[in-house]
Formats: C-alpha cells, structure tokens, sequence
C-alpha cells in the first residue's frame, strides 16, 4: 500500500505559482505643486505617511515639497512573486520624477541643476522603530559642482 501511494505522490506534477496580480492598477502617488492623486484616508493602500503627504499637499494646500509614494500593494506583490516588481513599476516611478523635476525646476542628475531626493519607508500602521530614510540620493561626483554653485556653500555640499 504505501508503495502505490509513493508511486501516485511521484507523478503528481507541481505547477509554478501563477504571478499574483495587483489589486489597482496605478502603482504611484503624486503629490506637491498644490494638488495630490490621493488623500488621508488612503492609509491601507498609501501607508501612514505617504497618505498624510498626499492629505497636506492636495487637500490641506500646505507647501508640502513633491514627491511620489509607491503604493503599499508593490511591497505585497514583491513578496508574493519572488521578490520581483510588477512591469510597470519603473515606467511609473521614472513618469513621477519627471512631474517632480517639473515642479522643482530641476533634473534627477543633471550636472548644473541637480535634484536631490529622499526616500522614506512606510506602512499601512505606524511600526515605531521600523523607518528607514535615505537622504540625498542623486548626490554623485557628477553633481557636486553643480550643488556648489547653486549653494554657494562648498563645505554644506560635501557635508550632505
């Protein structure tokens, strides 16, 4: 008997997981220049921060610099289909700098004009302890003179 139940176990044939799918279908949040694509009450799928930042900018009209959040759901299908970005993510991301470069009047590494930008991690809850910020990405030795002249502050550039 557990001879023929091996046998039966041997020939079953494992299929790979289907991609899970995102739920909706926009995967990135603009917000600054006075308007926002979200609200405060979208903390599930914006997180703490990224919905209390699109509720300043948008509803509240504070001078809230831009930004983008990436929604709550990437981080969910990042984890259920082996640690991999849904396709559009890139295109997305790369489409928001660009309103953010608009709005600054600046370039993400341009050598004259740099934009610099910070990213912060968020939840759908607040995880006290848990938060991670990177500060001035889009610092590089090709953008240095640039922040120099814009600055005028040498010592404040390197110090960043």
């Amino acid at each position: 008997m557990a001879q023929k139940t091996a046998k039966k176990t041997a020939k079953k044939v494992v299929k790979p997981a289907a991609k899970k799918a995102v739920k909706t279908s926009k995967l990135v949040y603009a917000f600054g220049g006075g308007r926002a694509d979200g609200n405060g009450k979208m903390k599930e799928l914006l997180g703490g921060k990224g919905a209390n930042l699109a509720e300043m900018a948008g509803q509240l009209k504070l001078p809230v610099p831009p930004g983008f959040t990436i929604t709550t759901e990437v981080c969910t299908y990042y984890w259920n289909n082996k640690k991999s970005y849904p396709k559009t993510l890139k295109a997305d991301v790369e489409a928001n700098l660009k309103k953010v470069e608009k709005i600054t009047k600046k370039e993400f590494g341009s050598e004259k004009n740099p934009l610099l930008v910070s990213v912060r991690s968020g939840a759908r809850a607040s995880m006290p302890g848990m938060m991670e910020t990177i500060l001035n990405i889009g610092l590089t030795e090709k953008t240095i003179p640039g922040m120099i002249a814009k600055t005028g502050y040498e010592r404040f550039v390197y110090d960043a």
